[in-house]
């Protein structure tokens, strides 16, 4: 880049913010890195996601709330933020039917806040991660952005859908530029420890039960990290090509089943699984898969890596955690 760029990412010391934080800083950015450090999961992962950071002299960390409106003013008045990168969110579909109270307040009140701060600064520029869970139990597969999105079936869900409609009314308002990234089951080296891949590796190893939720025949697009940060990377090129508003699905447009995903790290581990069968969990889909044509175009996004080697490059860095 001829001139180096300042950009605020939100949720940055998380799983997939510090990897998009650290690809950006070797891209020759400057990254303002806003997190919370809650205790959702331990905040000391979040700061060892981001250790490497620390030093670097284009990384800036900011402890702060996306629900403290004063803060966030303040923060967007003292650093010269040139776009913003919002993926701080309280995530899990599970915990948010127990406490859908705290979701409402951190996705969608928080984006708000966002959202109001950077029109208030002029920022034209803004991507927004958005959720697979949006489709709901979307019969048509593989799920296009097109598709009705009015009947989620968790409170998480339903934020991520209000916060694409919050974008774009400060699209239609205020001119400013955004993207809303469909993100589809993530996973990758840091993955967030109550997340399936993690979490079935961790009771593999012990030699614990695994909770097998139904049948087994749910399926999901998993999507490797290094791929999502491409895809990252692409919809900010794009919210700079003018004046865009866009929702774009970024998967692997695979798809896997959850006895499949569970074979894999049998094989991976040499170890044999304990299955545990339970009953379906309310909230939870039947099965994702994006179709990522919209991706392809707008983004030129072109996810390289197959479940087959992102599973063996998550459990490679898992044996040595």
């Amino acid at each position: 880049m001829a001139e180096k760029s300042s950009v605020l990412v939100t949720g940055a010391a998380g799983f997939i913010g510090s990897h998009l934080t650290e690809r950006l800083l070797q891209d020759g950015y400057s990254v303002f890195a806003l997190d919370n450090f809650c205790d959702f999961y331990d905040p000391y992962i979040k700061r060892t996601n981001i250790e490497n950071c620390l030093h670097n002299p284009d990384f800036t960390l900011i402890e702060a709330d996306i629900r403290d409106r004063e803060r966030l003013d303040a923060v967007f008045e003292l650093y010269p933020i040139d776009m913003v990168i919002h993926l701080a969110a309280m995530a899990g579909v599970r915990p948010s039917i127990e406490n859908p109270g705290l979701y409402n307040d951190v996705n969608i009140n928080g984006t708000l806040n966002l959202l109001e701060a950077s029109a208030k600064k002029g920022i034209k520029h803004f991507v927004f991660a958005s959720s697979s869970s949006v489709y709901g139990n979307n019969k048509n597969l593989p799920y296009k952005e097109t598709d009705p999105v009015d009947t989620p079936i968790s409170p998480y869900a339903a934020t991520k859908k209000a916060g694409e409609l919050f974008c774009h009314n400060w699209h239609h308002h205020f001119g400013m530029s955004i993207v809303c990234l469909r993100l589809f089951t993530v996973y990758g080296p840091r993955q967030r420890p109550d997340l399936a891949i993690h979490k079935f590796s961790k009771l593999l190893t012990a030699d614990e039960e695994i909770p097998v939720f139904g049948d087994g025949s749910t399926s999901r697009d998993y999507t490797y990290v290094a791929d999502v940060i491409d895809g990252i990377l692409g919809a900010m090129n794009y919210v700079r090509s003018g004046n865009r508003y866009e929702v774009i699905n970024l998967g692997e447009s695979e798809t896997i089943s959850l006895a499949a995903m569970i074979n894999y790290l049998e094989q991976l581990s040499g170890k044999k699984a304990h299955r545990r069968a339970m009953p379906m969990q309310s909230g939870d889909l039947q099965h994702t898969f994006a179709d990522i044509s919209k991706a392809r175009e707008l983004l030129n996004y072109s996810p390289r890596t197959s479940f087959r080697d992102g599973i063996a490059l998550w459990w490679d860095w898992f044996s040595r955690q």
